[in-house]
């Protein structure tokens, strides 16, 4: 198993970074809040899980260890492969997945692509007592204190991934951003793309 990479991010894609170790590319399917945090021509560190199928071999990379221990017990339910997997931390943060399942908030979880209010059931049931118990305070992402919020990377990665230039992204976050920071609920990321949306198709 490739526990980790370090090495220097030689080029990104919508859902990738091609990061080079020892003179070898590897290309680390990512995020979007994750692809935010990394610049081309950096050194960086990240966490992975190696996917092994009989016609591929599939390496995903996270921005925390908690990241990568969440995405592999998410698989443990029965119908969430990796690429759900992967769409369910796209959309929350290990702490919100935990608290929507052991409070079994399946409006939470059918928020993401992909999952249905059954499938939000059946993993509610089958996760409830493997995901444990909130690590964090509420409203805490990836991360980590002191640093931009978790939905700010999502929602301009997001952005950018749907075409929007950067430069357009941020502003459109800077416009959402008052809203989401007077709430004292953690931000829906699916809404305020949609709110960001809706700016962007004004301008």
């Amino acid at each position: 198993m490739i526990a980790s990479v370090r090495g220097c991010v030689t080029a990104l894609a919508p859902d990738a970074a091609l990061v080079e170790v020892g003179g070898v590319g590897l290309s680390v399917q990512c995020t979007p809040g994750t692809l935010a945090r990394l610049r081309v021509g950096e050194t960086v560190r990240l966490p992975t899980a190696l996917v092994v199928r009989e016609e591929s071999l599939t390496l995903y990379g996270f921005a925390e260890e908690d990241e990568r221990v969440v995405f592999e017990l998410l698989q443990t339910a029965s119908g969430v492969g990796p690429r759900l997997a992967q769409a369910m931390l796209a959309v929350h943060t290990p702490d919100a997945l935990r608290r929507a399942v052991a409070t079994e908030d399946l409006a939470a979880l059918t928020q993401v692509p992909g999952i249905g209010r059954k499938g939000a059931q059946r993993i509610v049931l089958e996760l409830r007592d493997r995901l444990g118990a909130p690590v964090g305070t509420p409203g805490s992402g990836v991360a980590g204190a002191g640093l931009v919020p978790a939905w700010r990377d999502q929602l301009h990665a997001a952005l950018v991934h749907l075409g929007w230039a950067a430069r357009e992204a941020d502003e459109a976050v800077a416009i959402v951003a008052p809203a989401a920071d007077a709430s004292d609920d953690p931000p829906d990321v699916a809404a305020l793309l949609r709110a960001a949306l809706r700016t962007l198709d004004r301008a």
